[in-house]
């Protein structure tokens, strides 16, 4: 069991906030997947015939793979617009979801399983087009891309150094590793000591040396400040994963995160979250936000005739 030194922000401050300490699987799923072409040219390319860790070892491959994705990343400039069915501490919500070179504009379209009304399918449209009307708000928009897209690179550039891999089996192109905190490591931040209490399994593709699937899981309860500001449960677990949608092409299409623990002894900390993507279409990669709105506002005039 870790005990964690609180810094300088209170925990409460980051539990009330969707419990930070788990953003980092918010990052997985929101930034760190999202890599699209580019893959880099590793020598040691993996044989189906010879056992992976003779050729390279469970930690070099890890590193490698990571490597890839933050430059496939960087090097992405490929847009979709896609369904997602979010679940967010029992409240489900489906959406349409544009991606722009300026971020992400989305609508809703059913709450809990029912279709919006007419009355709220107009608020939607006019959710959409006061924040294309106000730069303020675009601005915030592309400032939370850009400081999720750090958060998110930070993370997992700390992968190879925070775990410890093991080669566990392979199915065909993808091979499956096993990981577990690795004792040298010293996590820089409080999110990253949650991070690095968990063990789990991370699948990769052999290839392209792209992340198929990550999943973790708390081994241990986190405390902060000896237990008196708060901790977060042991069990508490994420799981992440992307799909090839075309050739060398991949997005995330599951995104579950379920961690539970208190703050400041009374206050219950529970964040349950799942996101499922589906029905990619590719759209122009210099879409504007304006454009992406009259995309989204376009399907609710055509649904409101049908």
């Amino acid at each position: 069991m870790r005990t964690a030194t609180p810094g300088t922000d209170s925990f409460l401050e980051h539990t009330t906030r969707k419990a930070e300490n788990t953003m980092l699987m918010h990052f997985l799923g929101n930034c760190v997947l999202t890599g699209l072409l580019a893959l880099l040219p590793f020598g040691l390319a993996l044989s189906q015939s010879a056992p992976a860790d003779r050729l390279i070892s469970a930690n070099d491959l890890a590193r490698a793979v990571v490597a890839n994705e933050l430059k496939a990343e960087e090097e992405s400039h490929s847009r979709w617009m896609y369904h997602v069915d979010r679940e967010e501490q029992g409240k489900k919500k489906a959406k349409e979801v544009v991606q722009t070179r300026q971020g992400s504009l989305d609508r809703v379209v059913a709450v809990d399983g029912h279709p919006l009304t007419a009355k709220e399918q107009q608020k939607e449209i006019e959710r959409i087009e006061n924040l294309i009307r106000n730069p303020a708000e675009q601005e915030k928009l592309e400032l939370t891309r850009k400081k999720d897209g750090q958060q998110c690179r930070a993370f997992f550039k700390m992968i190879p150094d925070a775990f410890i891999f093991s080669f566990a089996e392979r199915d065909r192109d993808v091979i499956k590793l096993s990981y577990r905190p690795n004792p040298n490591f010293r996590p820089p931040s409080r999110e990253a000591r949650v991070f690095h209490e968990m063990e789990g399994e991370m699948w990769v593709h052999e290839k392209q040396r792209r992340l198929v699937r990550i999943r973790g899981q708390l081994m241990a309860d986190v405390k902060f400040g000896g237990g008196l500001l708060g901790h977060l449960q042991k069990g508490g677990h994420f799981n992440v994963e992307q799909r090839e949608l075309v050739p060398s092409q991949w997005e995330l299409i599951v995104m579950e995160v379920d961690m539970k623990g208190k703050a400041l002894v009374l206050k219950t900390i529970t964040v349950q979250e799942k996101e499922y993507r589906s029905d990619f279409r590719r759209v122009p990669e210099d879409l504007t936000l304006v454009e992406a709105a009259n995309m989204l506002t376009k399907q609710i005039i055509v649904a409101a005739n049908r």
